[in-house]
């Protein structure tokens, strides 16, 4: 499992290693286009909550094994992108996210 800090919070959001991968790469590329936008997930008990992605913010990713950063799925990617760039923003709960983010789709290697 992946994790992802936000601010100076010791609390932990836990995403699944390939799926956090690709978030992180949306991420970056809004924030780097000084773009902010809201991200939501699953709580642990069943809930959602969101925060504010914001260049402001520190973030840090820890991904546990280096094959997901490595790894790209072209739709996930552009389903999350297009989440990020929405009124809603993205969405981890979205049903579509998780379909797509499963082991079993077949990625691509990006280039070494």
């Amino acid at each position: 499992m992946g994790k992802l800090f936000y601010g100076t919070s010791e609390q932990v959001v836990e995403v699944d290693d390939m799926l956090l991968a690709h978030v992180q790469k949306v991420i970056i590329t809004k924030l780097r286009r000084g773009e902010s936008f809201p991200l939501t997930w699953k709580t642990a008990t069943g809930g959602r909550e969101t925060l504010w992605v914001h260049a402001s913010l520190l973030l840090r990713f820890v991904l546990g094994c280096d094959e997901a950063s490595e790894r790209t799925d072209a739709q996930l990617l552009r389903h999350l992108a297009d989440g990020a760039n929405s009124h809603h923003g993205m969405d981890l709960t979205d049903d579509a996210v998780r379909r797509l983010s499963r082991p079993a789709r077949p990625v691509l290697r990006a280039a070494a």
